[in-house]
């Protein structure tokens, strides 16, 4: 079985083909997941080659080729998209072929997952015990969710909201929470959520 670091490359350059039709760079592999060496990128290729999960074409720009009967058994982090469901009057839910390929949302080295405390966000659909994906700023826009450190100690979720006087508000979404103003030396945006899942059982 490849290293977790080799599956890491096999996801990347799964997600990366689907999404462009074509095959990574070994530098685009490298930049993407923080590896210092394009070196490093053909050891884990080629250990994935080994195992069956790609081909090399040496002799071609962007030779990295999924093994099709390996790659469709091995997709852990895919599941099938069945087609749309209404949530106000019901359609019909038609069957489809397509994938929801999770992997882009994880295999990222800027991103990151943290488990909500609390009801400060519930307003915005975000709930006690969620998961929120965040990917790691130091910025953010006007009404961007953001993971923000107050005084170095304290981290909390809440949109953000720049005021011309320099300041920044923290808004919850909870309509019995206050929000909370500071000035802007005293916040540190750590990251913006991206996404958001919830398990049901």
């Amino acid at each position: 079985m490849p290293t977790d670091r080799s599956r890491q490359v096999y996801d990347f350059v799964r997600a990366y083909t689907a999404r462009h039709g074509y095959a990574p760079k070994l530098r685009e592999i490298a930049d993407h997941l923080g590896i210092a060496s394009r070196g490093v990128v053909h050891r884990h290729l080629r250990a994935l080659e080994d195992e069956g999960f790609i081909r090399i074409e040496p002799e071609r720009a962007r030779g990295i080729r999924l093994s099709k009967g390996r790659a469709a058994a091995t997709r852990p982090f895919s599941l099938p998209l069945l087609g749309r469901i209404a949530a106000g009057r019901p359609i019909e839910a038609i069957p489809g072929e397509d994938e929801i390929d999770l992997s882009e949302f994880f295999v990222n080295r800027d991103r990151f997952v943290l488990r909500v405390q609390g009801d400060s966000m519930i307003e915005d659909g975000i709930l006690d015990g969620d998961m929120v994906i965040v990917e790691k700023r130091e910025t953010a826009e006007n009404g961007e969710i953001v993971v923000a450190l107050i005084d170095g100690i304290e981290a909390t979720l809440k949109r953000l909201q720049k005021n011309r006087d320099g300041s920044v508000t923290l808004r919850p979404a909870n309509s019995r929470i206050p929000p909370m103003r500071y000035p802007a030396a005293r916040v540190r945006i750590q990251g913006v959520v991206v996404g958001q899942f919830r398990s049901y059982r």
